[in-house]
């Protein structure tokens, strides 16, 4: 099958973006859309970033990721970093196709990170923020992952009315692109607006589009973070889980167990730091997800 399609690939996206924001245009949900085709069963996949020291100290490069997820783990879903891929030549993304057909790895979601803030006061602003990611959805598309994962912090102090409108409109202008090209855009709690959950659920009902939706950190809880109720209430919207080993093998166990009791089911991207903890979420997911002893 031809995997040219008639989406402008890379370049165009953005010229196409810039054209469009010279011109004041309301932007509505995408209607009559059913949201990404994600896998409805679980399975465990490996984010880029937990071996990101490796990647800096130059031991592999992105189109090796495929053979470290299946040699190093025997992992089955991979989900990339932008700011860690290599030039997104055809060629490039052509040989990332090869590599996961050859280890039967799924390519499941890109992070993209540094390409703008989603909540931001000034217009022109979220208009080229929205531009900006559109590459990445083009990506994605391309690679046949199910959505691209954005960060949502807002300013500092920022009055949470006024923020909800300015991040709504951004991503709707976002899910504009992404929607029709079947590629779901989600919000992983990176600081700021995106860790209240109350608000996170006051987007997503504000937007209400089937492509927008949740991507939670699991984090280890802290006085200023309660990562049981954050991701009890980010389930309904949860297009992907942002797995993190906690504290003790009993909260790993819970959080489990909250997601498949609240109906939820697709990839646990593992993202703890370095091989033994990778290993470490490996056989906790085997053993409380997949039952696998």
């Amino acid at each position: 099958m031809d995997k040219v399609n008639r989406r402008a690939f890379l370049g165009t996206a953005v010229a196409a973006g810039v054209a469009s924001s010279l011109m004041d245009v309301p932007v509505k949900a995408s209607k009559g859309l059913s949201g990404p085709k994600r896998s409805r069963k679980d399975d465990i996949s490996l984010a880029q970033w937990a071996l990101v020291q490796e990647m800096r100290d130059g031991k592999w490069k992105n189109s090796d990721f495929p053979r470290i997820a299946r040699e190093g783990f025997d992992i089955n879903g991979i989900e990339f970093v932008s700011t860690l891929f290599e030039l997104p030549t055809l060629s490039h993304l052509n040989r990332l196709h090869r590599e996961a057909e050859k280890y039967k790895v799924a390519m499941v979601l890109i992070m993209v990170d540094d390409e703008g803030e989603t909540c931001d006061p000034n217009k022109q602003t979220r208009i080229q923020t929205a531009i900006n990611h559109r590459k990445w959805v083009d990506i994605a598309k391309y690679l046949g992952c199910h959505s691209i994962r954005t960060n949502c912090r807002g300013p500092k102090n920022a009055p949470k009315d006024q923020a909800l409108d300015w991040a709504a409109d951004c991503y709707n202008r976002l899910l504009e692109y992404a929607a029709p090209a079947g590629i779901g855009i989600l919000i992983e709690n990176h600081g700021g607006l995106s860790n209240d959950p109350d608000w996170m659920v006051s987007l997503y009902k504000k937007v209400n589009n089937p492509y927008f939706g949740s991507y939670p950190d699991w984090r280890g809880p802290s006085k200023e973070f309660d990562n049981v109720n954050y991701i009890r209430k980010m389930l309904p919207y949860a297009g992907g889980m942002s797995y993190r080993n906690q504290p003790a093998e009993e909260q790993t166990a819970r959080l489990i167990k909250l997601c498949q009791d609240a109906g939820y089911k697709g990839w646990y991207g593992i993202e703890s730091s370095g091989r033994d903890e990778i290993k470490k979420g490996k056989k906790l997911l085997d053993k409380y997800l997949l039952g696998k002893g």
